[in-house]
C-alpha cells in the first residue's frame, strides 16, 4: 500500500490504515533516510493507542518503552529501538534484540537494515521517502 502525506495532520489516518494493513502483526520496521519523519510516525502510532508517556526517539537509549491499554483493558507495551548507531547484528543481540522481536508486544524499530537476518517472517515494512520539503510517500509491505 502507498500513501502520500502532505501535511503532519494527515499521520492519524496513515496508522489507522498500517494498523487494518497490520492485520494484528505487532513487528514493524520503519526505514528512510535521515528526516523522513519514521520517529514523528512513530509518536502519533503511540498517540493513536493511547500512550501516556511523552514519546521521544531512542538514538542513545537505543529502546524505550511505552505502555497502553489495549483493547480488553489491560496493559500492553511498545518496544520502540532505534538500530542506528549499532554497527553490526551481534550488537543488536546484546541489547536482547530477540526478545522484543520474539515477543507478543509491539516493536517497532527504526533503521532495521543490520538485523535481516534474525527477523521473525511475520513483520510489517514501512518505507518513508521524501518527495517534496513537506511531502512523503509511505509505503507498506
Amino acid at each position: 500500500m502507498e500513501l502520500i502525506v502532505k501535511n503532519i495532520n494527515e499521520l492519524e489516518k496513515v496508522v489507522q490504515k498500517l494498523l487494518g494493513f497490520a492485520k494484528g502483526r505487532k513487528k514493524m520496521l520503519f526505514t528512510g533516510e535521515i528526516g523522513a519523519g519514521k520517529t514523528t510516525f512513530i509518536k502519533e502510532f503511540c498517540k493513536h493507542l493511547k500512550v501516556n508517556e511523552h514519546v521521544t526517539s531512542p538514538t542513545f537509549s537505543l529502546v524505550n518503552e511505552y505502555s497502553f491499554n489495549g483493547k480488553s483493558g489491560e496493559e500492553e507495551l511498545i518496544h520502540h529501538i532505534d538500530l542506528y548507531r549499532l554497527k553490526n547484528a551481534e550488537e543488536a543481540l546484546d541489547i536482547g534484540i530477540e526478545e522484543y522481536l520474539y515477543d507478543d508486544d509491539y516493536c517497532l524499530i527504526e533503521w532495521p537494515e543490520i538485523i535481516e537476518n534474525l527477523l521473525p517472517e511475520e513483520v510489517v515494512r514501512i518505507n518513508f521517502e521524501i518527495t517534496e520539503e513537506s511531502t512523503r510517500k509511505i509505503l507498506f509491505l
